[in-house]
Protein backbone atom coordinates (compact mmCIF):
# COMPACT_ATOMS: atom_id res chain seq x y z
CA UNK A 1 0.00 0.00 0.00
CA UNK A 2 1.58 3.25 -0.79
CA UNK A 3 2.27 5.43 1.81
CA UNK A 4 0.74 8.87 1.93
CA UNK A 5 1.77 11.99 3.07
CA UNK A 6 -0.03 14.93 4.99
CA UNK A 7 2.39 17.42 4.62
CA UNK A 8 5.37 19.04 2.98
CA UNK A 9 7.62 17.51 5.63
CA UNK A 10 6.01 13.83 4.56
CA UNK A 11 6.79 14.42 1.23
CA UNK A 12 10.11 15.55 1.39
CA UNK A 13 11.10 13.23 3.71
CA UNK A 14 10.17 10.27 1.05
CA UNK A 15 11.92 11.77 -1.99
CA UNK A 16 15.17 11.87 -0.19
CA UNK A 17 15.33 8.71 0.98
CA UNK A 18 18.01 6.83 -0.63
CA UNK A 19 17.26 3.47 -1.91
CA UNK A 20 20.31 0.85 -1.29
CA UNK A 21 21.17 0.98 -5.12
CA UNK A 22 21.67 5.03 -5.06
CA UNK A 23 24.02 4.37 -1.69
CA UNK A 24 25.96 1.90 -3.29
CA UNK A 25 26.10 4.03 -6.84
CA UNK A 26 26.63 7.27 -4.36
CA UNK A 27 30.51 6.20 -3.22
CA UNK A 28 31.63 6.41 -7.35
CA UNK A 29 30.44 10.09 -7.22
CA UNK A 30 33.71 12.35 -6.93
CA UNK A 31 33.47 14.91 -4.57
CA UNK A 32 32.56 17.73 -4.49
CA UNK A 33 29.33 17.25 -6.67
CA UNK A 34 28.37 20.59 -8.03
CA UNK A 35 24.43 20.89 -8.43
CA UNK A 36 23.68 23.76 -11.45
CA UNK A 37 20.18 24.60 -11.19
CA UNK A 38 19.57 23.24 -7.49
CA UNK A 39 16.72 26.09 -6.68
CA UNK A 40 14.58 24.34 -9.30
CA UNK A 41 11.35 22.08 -8.86
CA UNK A 42 13.53 18.81 -8.66
CA UNK A 43 17.22 20.30 -7.14
CA UNK A 44 16.67 20.86 -3.54
CA UNK A 45 15.26 17.20 -2.80
CA UNK A 46 18.15 16.11 -5.25
CA UNK A 47 20.68 17.85 -3.51
CA UNK A 48 19.70 16.56 0.06
CA UNK A 49 18.86 12.80 -1.21
CA UNK A 50 22.87 13.24 -2.59
CA UNK A 51 23.87 13.91 0.59
CA UNK A 52 21.99 11.14 2.54
CA UNK A 53 23.27 8.62 0.12
CA UNK A 54 26.67 9.39 1.05
CA UNK A 55 26.18 9.84 4.40
CA UNK A 56 24.51 6.51 4.64
CA UNK A 57 27.32 4.93 2.16
CA UNK A 58 30.09 6.30 4.06
CA UNK A 59 31.80 8.63 1.24
CA UNK A 60 32.86 12.08 2.49
CA UNK A 61 31.12 13.27 -0.62
CA UNK A 62 30.24 17.49 -0.59
CA UNK A 63 27.96 18.42 -2.25
CA UNK A 64 27.39 22.29 -3.52
CA UNK A 65 24.14 22.98 -4.67
CA UNK A 66 24.18 26.46 -6.78
CA UNK A 67 21.43 28.94 -8.12
CA UNK A 68 20.23 31.88 -7.78
CA UNK A 69 18.50 31.66 -4.76
CA UNK A 70 15.53 33.99 -5.03
CA UNK A 71 14.09 32.30 -2.39
CA UNK A 72 16.26 32.48 1.19
CA UNK A 73 14.10 30.02 2.97
CA UNK A 74 15.25 27.20 -0.03
CA UNK A 75 18.70 28.63 0.11
CA UNK A 76 18.48 28.02 4.34
CA UNK A 77 16.46 24.36 4.00
CA UNK A 78 19.54 23.26 2.06
CA UNK A 79 22.55 24.35 4.49
CA UNK A 80 20.39 22.64 7.52
CA UNK A 81 20.87 19.21 6.08
CA UNK A 82 24.53 19.72 5.46
CA UNK A 83 24.36 20.98 1.61
CA UNK A 84 26.72 23.73 0.96
CA UNK A 85 25.19 26.45 -1.38
CA UNK A 86 26.51 29.07 -3.89
CA UNK A 87 24.67 31.86 -5.23
CA UNK A 88 25.50 32.24 -9.16
CA UNK A 89 23.86 33.65 -12.67
CA UNK A 90 25.19 31.30 -15.32
CA UNK A 91 24.60 33.73 -17.96
CA UNK A 92 27.50 35.84 -16.50
CA UNK A 93 30.80 34.13 -17.42
CA UNK A 94 32.53 35.84 -14.90
CA UNK A 95 30.08 34.23 -12.28
CA UNK A 96 30.52 31.16 -13.87
CA UNK A 97 33.80 31.16 -13.50
CA UNK A 98 34.01 31.62 -9.71
CA UNK A 99 32.22 28.76 -9.68
CA UNK A 100 34.13 25.91 -7.46
CA UNK A 101 35.81 23.08 -8.83
CA UNK A 102 33.94 20.29 -9.16
CA UNK A 103 34.68 16.31 -8.80
CA UNK A 104 31.07 16.12 -10.80
CA UNK A 105 28.84 18.30 -12.18
CA UNK A 106 24.94 17.78 -12.32
CA UNK A 107 23.50 20.10 -14.74
CA UNK A 108 19.77 21.06 -14.07
CA UNK A 109 19.41 24.51 -15.44
CA UNK A 110 16.30 24.93 -17.98
CA UNK A 111 13.89 27.70 -19.21
CA UNK A 112 10.44 26.55 -21.11
CA UNK A 113 7.74 28.43 -19.59
CA UNK A 114 6.85 31.88 -20.93
CA UNK A 115 9.24 31.29 -24.14
CA UNK A 116 5.76 32.21 -26.46
CA UNK A 117 6.38 35.59 -24.59
CA UNK A 118 9.97 36.19 -24.47
CA UNK A 119 11.76 33.86 -26.71
CA UNK A 120 15.50 35.47 -26.61
CA UNK A 121 15.27 34.68 -22.89
CA UNK A 122 14.65 31.19 -23.32
CA UNK A 123 17.28 30.38 -25.95
CA UNK A 124 20.34 32.53 -23.69
CA UNK A 125 19.01 30.10 -20.86
CA UNK A 126 19.30 27.01 -22.81
CA UNK A 127 22.76 27.59 -24.99
CA UNK A 128 24.55 30.65 -23.02
CA UNK A 129 24.51 29.03 -19.80
CA UNK A 130 25.83 25.64 -21.29
CA UNK A 131 28.40 26.84 -22.79
CA UNK A 132 29.84 28.81 -19.89
CA UNK A 133 29.04 25.35 -17.97
CA UNK A 134 30.76 23.31 -20.43
CA UNK A 135 33.86 25.64 -20.47
CA UNK A 136 34.04 25.92 -16.80
CA UNK A 137 33.96 22.42 -16.20
CA UNK A 138 35.99 20.92 -18.88
CA UNK A 139 37.47 17.66 -18.39
CA UNK A 140 34.70 16.78 -15.62
CA UNK A 141 31.93 14.46 -15.57
CA UNK A 142 28.26 16.08 -16.63
CA UNK A 143 25.23 14.63 -16.29
CA UNK A 144 23.12 17.38 -17.75
CA UNK A 145 19.42 16.79 -17.53
CA UNK A 146 17.32 17.61 -20.99
CA UNK A 147 14.28 16.71 -21.90
CA UNK A 148 11.40 14.82 -24.08
CA UNK A 149 10.60 17.76 -25.88
CA UNK A 150 13.43 17.91 -28.17
CA UNK A 151 11.07 14.62 -29.80
CA UNK A 152 8.49 15.39 -31.99
CA UNK A 153 5.08 14.09 -31.65
CA UNK A 154 4.91 10.18 -32.31
CA UNK A 155 2.67 7.54 -32.64
CA UNK A 156 0.99 6.59 -29.80
CA UNK A 157 0.82 2.77 -31.35
CA UNK A 158 4.58 2.99 -32.07
CA UNK A 159 5.67 3.01 -28.17
CA UNK A 160 7.30 6.42 -28.33
CA UNK A 161 10.24 7.95 -29.65
CA UNK A 162 13.69 6.29 -28.76
CA UNK A 163 17.32 7.70 -28.30
CA UNK A 164 18.04 7.18 -32.14
CA UNK A 165 15.36 9.09 -33.80
CA UNK A 166 15.55 12.58 -35.06
CA UNK A 167 15.11 15.83 -33.40
CA UNK A 168 12.80 17.41 -35.12
CA UNK A 169 10.53 19.06 -32.63
CA UNK A 170 8.09 22.05 -32.89
CA UNK A 171 8.19 25.41 -31.22
CA UNK A 172 11.17 27.43 -29.83
CA UNK A 173 12.00 26.04 -26.31
CA UNK A 174 12.23 22.29 -28.07
CA UNK A 175 14.30 23.93 -30.68
CA UNK A 176 16.65 25.80 -27.98
CA UNK A 177 16.67 22.35 -25.87
CA UNK A 178 18.19 20.49 -28.99
CA UNK A 179 20.67 23.49 -28.94
CA UNK A 180 21.45 22.90 -25.05
CA UNK A 181 22.22 19.39 -25.74
CA UNK A 182 24.87 20.10 -28.97
CA UNK A 183 26.66 22.13 -27.00
CA UNK A 184 27.01 19.54 -24.44
CA UNK A 185 27.99 17.20 -27.01
CA UNK A 186 30.35 19.32 -28.68
CA UNK A 187 32.13 20.45 -25.54
CA UNK A 188 32.43 16.39 -25.21
CA UNK A 189 34.27 16.12 -28.52
CA UNK A 190 37.06 18.37 -27.80
CA UNK A 191 40.72 17.37 -26.96
CA UNK A 192 39.95 16.98 -23.02
CA UNK A 193 36.59 17.74 -23.04
CA UNK A 194 33.96 16.24 -20.43
CA UNK A 195 32.27 12.44 -20.40
CA UNK A 196 28.84 13.86 -20.42
CA UNK A 197 25.25 11.87 -19.93
CA UNK A 198 22.61 13.54 -21.28
CA UNK A 199 18.75 12.52 -19.69
CA UNK A 200 15.76 13.21 -21.44
CA UNK A 201 13.05 13.39 -18.44
CA UNK A 202 9.42 13.41 -19.68
CA UNK A 203 7.63 14.27 -17.30
CA UNK A 204 8.67 14.20 -13.52
CA UNK A 205 5.45 14.22 -10.81
CA UNK A 206 6.00 15.15 -6.92
CA UNK A 207 2.58 16.31 -5.23
CA UNK A 208 2.52 19.54 -5.99
CA UNK A 209 3.15 19.33 -9.83
CA UNK A 210 3.32 17.03 -12.62
CA UNK A 211 0.81 15.55 -14.77
CA UNK A 212 -1.41 13.46 -12.51
CA UNK A 213 -1.60 16.88 -10.43
CA UNK A 214 -2.63 18.39 -13.47
CA UNK A 215 -5.63 16.30 -14.10
CA UNK A 216 -6.94 15.21 -10.26
CA UNK A 217 -7.04 19.30 -9.88
CA UNK A 218 -9.13 19.34 -12.92
CA UNK A 219 -10.84 16.82 -11.39
CA UNK A 220 -11.22 18.06 -7.61
CA UNK A 221 -12.66 21.85 -9.58
CA UNK A 222 -14.97 20.08 -12.14
CA UNK A 223 -12.91 21.39 -15.22
CA UNK A 224 -12.57 19.93 -18.23
CA UNK A 225 -9.80 17.20 -19.77
CA UNK A 226 -9.09 17.93 -23.04
CA UNK A 227 -8.22 14.14 -24.50
CA UNK A 228 -6.55 15.90 -27.71
CA UNK A 229 -3.17 14.63 -26.31
CA UNK A 230 -4.79 11.32 -25.19
CA UNK A 231 -1.12 9.83 -23.53
CA UNK A 232 1.69 10.76 -21.08
CA UNK A 233 4.88 9.25 -19.54
CA UNK A 234 5.34 10.74 -16.10
CA UNK A 235 8.26 9.77 -13.27
CA UNK A 236 8.19 10.00 -9.61
CA UNK A 237 10.27 12.69 -9.16
CA UNK A 238 12.24 11.07 -6.46
CA UNK A 239 12.77 8.36 -8.66
CA UNK A 240 13.98 10.51 -11.63
CA UNK A 241 16.65 12.11 -9.01
CA UNK A 242 17.45 8.42 -8.01
CA UNK A 243 18.37 7.92 -11.62
CA UNK A 244 20.21 10.76 -12.48
CA UNK A 245 22.87 10.46 -9.10
CA UNK A 246 22.97 6.99 -10.83
CA UNK A 247 23.81 8.25 -14.25
CA UNK A 248 27.76 9.44 -13.93
CA UNK A 249 28.55 5.77 -15.14
CA UNK A 250 26.47 6.46 -17.98
CA UNK A 251 28.48 9.67 -19.21
CA UNK A 252 30.99 9.53 -22.33
CA UNK A 253 32.84 11.19 -24.88
CA UNK A 254 31.09 12.02 -27.29
CA UNK A 255 27.78 12.64 -25.21
CA UNK A 256 25.37 10.02 -25.06
CA UNK A 257 21.40 11.32 -24.77
CA UNK A 258 19.34 8.57 -22.19
CA UNK A 259 15.06 9.04 -22.07
CA UNK A 260 14.26 9.20 -18.12
CA UNK A 261 10.90 8.24 -17.87
CA UNK A 262 8.42 5.72 -17.18
CA UNK A 263 8.75 2.29 -18.95
CA UNK A 264 5.47 2.85 -20.65
CA UNK A 265 2.75 5.34 -21.66
CA UNK A 266 -0.59 6.09 -19.42
CA UNK A 267 -3.74 6.98 -21.30
CA UNK A 268 -5.18 10.37 -19.83
CA UNK A 269 -9.01 9.29 -19.66
CA UNK A 270 -7.95 6.02 -17.75
CA UNK A 271 -5.35 7.94 -15.35
CA UNK A 272 -8.37 10.52 -14.89
CA UNK A 273 -11.17 7.85 -14.15
CA UNK A 274 -8.65 6.35 -11.75
CA UNK A 275 -8.34 9.34 -9.82
CA UNK A 276 -11.87 10.13 -10.20
CA UNK A 277 -12.79 6.81 -8.45
CA UNK A 278 -9.94 8.48 -5.87
CA UNK A 279 -11.46 11.68 -5.36
CA UNK A 280 -15.13 10.57 -5.79
CA UNK A 281 -15.83 13.31 -7.95
CA UNK A 282 -16.48 11.90 -11.98
CA UNK A 283 -14.02 13.59 -14.46
CA UNK A 284 -15.65 15.89 -17.54
CA UNK A 285 -13.72 15.35 -21.08
CA UNK A 286 -13.76 17.27 -23.94
CA UNK A 287 -12.10 16.82 -27.40
CA UNK A 288 -10.78 12.76 -28.55
CA UNK A 289 -7.86 12.05 -28.42
CA UNK A 290 -4.99 11.94 -31.47
CA UNK A 291 -3.08 9.43 -32.49
CA UNK A 292 -0.11 10.90 -31.80
CA UNK A 293 1.36 12.34 -28.15
CA UNK A 294 4.73 13.53 -27.21
CA UNK A 295 6.44 10.35 -25.91
CA UNK A 296 9.71 8.39 -25.19
CA UNK A 297 11.13 5.17 -24.61
CA UNK A 298 13.32 4.76 -21.72
CA UNK A 299 13.93 1.11 -22.21
CA UNK A 300 17.87 1.54 -22.69
CA UNK A 301 18.11 3.70 -19.45
CA UNK A 302 16.32 1.01 -17.57
CA UNK A 303 17.98 -1.86 -19.13
CA UNK A 304 21.36 0.06 -17.26
CA UNK A 305 19.52 1.26 -13.89
CA UNK A 306 16.33 -0.95 -13.77
CA UNK A 307 12.87 0.17 -13.83
CA UNK A 308 11.49 2.98 -11.75
CA UNK A 309 10.17 1.34 -8.42
CA UNK A 310 7.21 3.85 -8.01
CA UNK A 311 4.42 2.68 -9.89
CA UNK A 312 1.05 4.81 -11.33
CA UNK A 313 -0.97 3.00 -8.31
CA UNK A 314 1.12 4.60 -5.57
CA UNK A 315 1.33 8.10 -7.83
CA UNK A 316 -2.39 8.36 -8.07
CA UNK A 317 -3.14 7.07 -4.41
CA UNK A 318 -0.94 10.18 -2.90
CA UNK A 319 -1.80 12.42 -5.09
CA UNK A 320 -5.42 12.38 -5.18
CA UNK A 321 -5.45 12.10 -0.96
CA UNK A 322 -2.71 15.15 -1.52
CA UNK A 323 -5.64 16.91 -3.63
CA UNK A 324 -8.63 16.21 -0.44
CA UNK A 325 -6.40 17.77 1.94
CA UNK A 326 -5.31 20.67 0.40
CA UNK A 327 -1.88 20.01 0.15
CA UNK A 328 0.60 22.84 -1.76
CA UNK A 329 0.90 23.10 -5.24
CA UNK A 330 3.37 25.05 -6.87
CA UNK A 331 0.92 26.79 -9.42
CA UNK A 332 3.52 25.08 -12.43
CA UNK A 333 1.27 23.55 -14.61
CA UNK A 334 2.95 20.99 -17.65
CA UNK A 335 0.66 21.89 -20.23
CA UNK A 336 1.28 18.61 -21.09
CA UNK A 337 -2.02 19.04 -23.59
CA UNK A 338 0.41 21.47 -26.15
CA UNK A 339 0.94 19.76 -29.39
CA UNK A 340 2.32 23.09 -31.41
CA UNK A 341 5.81 23.59 -29.17
CA UNK A 342 4.51 26.98 -28.08
CA UNK A 343 5.02 27.57 -24.39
Amino acid sequence: MARLMENEEDLEEVLTHPRAELIEAIREVRSPLVILGAGGKMGPSLAVLAKRAAERAGHSLEIVAVSRFGNGEQRKWLEERGVKTRVADLLDRGSTDRLPEAGDVLYLVGLKFGTQENPSQTWAVNTVAPLHVAERYRGRRIVALSTGNVYPLTLVKGGGSTEEDPLTPKGEYANAAVARERLFDHFSRQSGGSEVALLRLNYATDLRYGVPVDLARKIWKGEPIDLTNGFFNCIWQGDANEMILRAFRLAVSPARAWNLTSPGAYQVREVAAQLGTLLGREPVFSGRESESALLSNSAALCAQLGAPPTDLGAILARTAHWVQIGGLELGKPTHFEVRDGRY
